[in-house]
């Protein structure tokens, strides 16, 4: 179901033309933008990024890995869902990811940067596009499953939006969230990153039960690459090479194939039941009540 942003009436319908105010979102290209004003108040922004994001997604060992984790923890824990909808989709690669695991789910992606959209529009082809705050979203009770992957971080008000999630996620729908873990991981690649915070586990999880949701899983990844991250980002915090705001991902061939089988050694564990106590990243699925 469709929620005006203007007057909160809901509505069903192909379009977004409000029926009690009359109110329609404007558009960004081709996409209905309900939030136009927010990405030019966004500090640090960088419309350049998305492309070299684009670039550096296909293969990296990280974001493989992660696309593999969120696939099969949307198999064992939604298996029964119908829509998805990706919050701060960037440039489309994990919902390109879900779509060749899951060709019969459907697909929605909502985005603050819409210079990001073009690119997932190119990897998912036929999906639904929104540019939008995640603070304000235009749903209620309309999907299955909603993710947010390495977004709130970037949120002050965390609460609002997993509160809009909840709002937007179906009865026995749910969440799937990742995030960076631990504090004591802070460096000047989260503060050029425009993080907030880096989570406590039980943070994130008491913002989660707050909202309404039941946790049904939290675990680290990235857990058995915690000792290499710490090191590398304490020689940031002495100011080297702190210039270069993604250095782990940017890895040679045989570094970046080594990384991809430990990630991967870590999937099969967590698949098999085992919650990592720490690791680099946080993952958090949740059910709405």
């Amino acid at each position: 179901m469709k929620v005006c942003l203007a007057c909160e009436r809901r509505f069903e319908g192909s379009h977004w033309s409000c029926p009690r105010c009359g109110r329609s979102p404007a558009q960004r290209g081709q996409y209905p933008a309900f939030a136009p004003d927010v990405t030019d108040a966004v500090e640090q922004y960088d419309a350049a990024f998305f492309q070299r994001l684009a670039a550096l997604e296909p293969g990296n060992y990280w974001f493989e890995a992660r696309n593999r984790l969120l696939v099969w923890a949307l198999q064992r824990y939604f298996p029964s869902a119908r829509n998805f909808l990706e919050v701060g989709c960037g440039t489309g690669f994990v919902l390109a990811g879900i779509r060749r695991a899951l060709p019969g789910l459907t697909l929605s992606g909502a985005e603050v940067f819409s210079e990001a959209l073009a690119y997932a529009e190119q990897r998912v082809p036929g999906s639904v596009l929104l540019q939008m705050d995640a603070r304000h979203v235009p749903f209620a009770d309309e999907f299955d499953v909603i993710g947010a992957f390495d977004v709130l971080e970037h949120i002050e008000d965390a609460d609002v939006v997993l509160a809009q999630m909840f709002r937007a996620t179906r009865p026995r729908g749910g969440i799937l969230l990742t995030v960076p873990q631990h504090p004591f991981l802070w460096s000047p690649v989260d503060v050029h990153a425009g993080h907030k915070r880096r989570y406590r586990r039980r943070d994130l999880m008491g913002k989660v039960r707050r909202a309404g949701f039941e946790v049904a899983r939290a675990t680290s990844f990235a857990s058995l690459l915690l000792p290499a991250m710490l090191v590398s980002r304490l020689a940031r915090r002495s100011g080297r090479h702190a210039e270069d705001p993604l250095p782990e991902l940017r890895v040679g061939r045989t570094t970046n194939a080594v990384l991809t089988g430990i990630l991967s050694v870590e999937r099969m564990l967590i698949a098999r039941g085992v919650s990592f106590p720490a690791g680099g990243s946080l993952l958090v699925v949740a059910r709405k009540r």
